[in-house]
């Protein structure tokens, strides 16, 4: 096994595209899974299209579902930062993706991605691990 912490400066709330960390982490290595990890209780890995709106439109979709208010019982940080720590259940702390040849079997449009929602944290840790297959 194969692992690299990564850290992602995260000067604000979105997301944060890992892709080419994750391209040069595996190249080369054959055959295997990627596992990318978040160890933050207040951010989530997802699979999306970036650049074309949908980043956008994710972020506004999380603000309507888990809004930046203070209806929530968890309390500290920033406003609205209780629903911070739900975005697990719709973005969760990893990932899997299977290696071919050194390279990611992503879709055309498919990106790795950091969502961090938290604007209270300038830095996030993100381990990948690689398994040879």
């Amino acid at each position: 096994m194969k692992n690299l912490m990564l850290t992602v400066q995260t000067k604000r709330r979105g997301l944060y595209d890992l892709t080419g960390a994750c391209e040069e982490f595996v190249a080369g290595e054959g055959d295997g899974l990627l596992v990318v990890f978040v160890p933050h209780a207040t951010a989530g890995i997802v699979v999306v299209e970036l650049g074309a709106g949908s980043d956008v439109d994710l972020m506004a979709a999380l603000d309507r579902l888990l809004p930046r208010d203070d209806r929530w019982v968890h309390r500290h940080g920033s406003p609205g930062h209780g629903a911070d720590h739900l975005v697990s259940v719709i973005a969760p702390p990893s990932l899997s993706v299977p290696v071919v040849a050194g390279r990611m079997t992503l879709g055309t449009w498919q990106s790795i991605a950091l969502l961090d929602p938290n604007q209270d944290n300038p830095a996030r840790s993100v381990v990948l691990s690689f398994l040879a297959g």
